[in-house]
Order: structure tokens, then sequence, then C-alpha cells
């Protein structure tokens, strides 16, 4: 059974740090790229970044370039997304996701306020 658990998120004011991490089973890690994925309060979802499977190749939406960092972590089928100077636009709820698959975490709240 896949299973993908977030943790990490929580309530942090502006400009704080925050990392998520998605610990992934029950399927190869590395043999897949991943996602993150957030849902802002009312909102559609939102593609944040990509990784591919060695970890060398990565991708940033424009809102979050030079702010997040993705990586992983393949001994520990681990998933992670740094996230640095928070905006209250980065309030979302946040998904690991792997590529090309049904297969989502149950997410993780970031609140960002003062």
């Amino acid at each position: 059974e896949v299973q993908l658990v977030e943790s990490g998120g929580g309530l942090v004011q502006p400009g704080g740090s925050l990392r998520l991490s998605c610990a992934a089973s029950g399927f190869t890690f590395d043999d897949y790229a991943m996602s993150w994925v957030r849902q802002a309060p009312g909102k559609g979802l939102e593609w944040v970044s990509d990784i591919s499977t060695n970890g060398g190749t990565t991708y940033y939406a424009e809102s979050v370039k030079g702010r997040f960092t993705i990586s992983r972590d393949g001994a520990k089928n681990t998933l992670y997304l740094q996230m640095n100077s928070l905006k209250s636009e980065d309030t979302a709820v946040y998904y690991c996701w792997v590529r090309g698959t049904t297969y989502w975490g149950q997410g993780t709240q970031v609140t960002v306020s003062s």
C-alpha cells in the first residue's frame, strides 16, 4: 500500500521558515519524480515544485523561486520542501505527489501570519 505522510507544517510569521517532509512507503521511491502542490483557502491546486528521480533536476513555480528548495533522500524515502522568506500568500495546504500517479499525501497546513 502506497503511503505518503506529510509533516512540518504550522503557523509561522512572515519572513520565517519551515521545512516540510513527506515520508513515502509502499513503492520504489527512487523510481519516481516527485512534486509539491498546494491549495490555498478557497482556491484550486497550485503546482509548487518538481524534483527528478535522482534529485539532480528541480523546477519551481515563479511564485516560490528563490525562496523554496525541494530535495529528496533516497535512503530515507523522504521528500522535503525547505521554505524560506515565507509570505502570507504561501498560506495553503501542502501536498506531496508521486508524479504520473494518483498517489497523494493527506496534506500539511502552512499558515503564514503575524
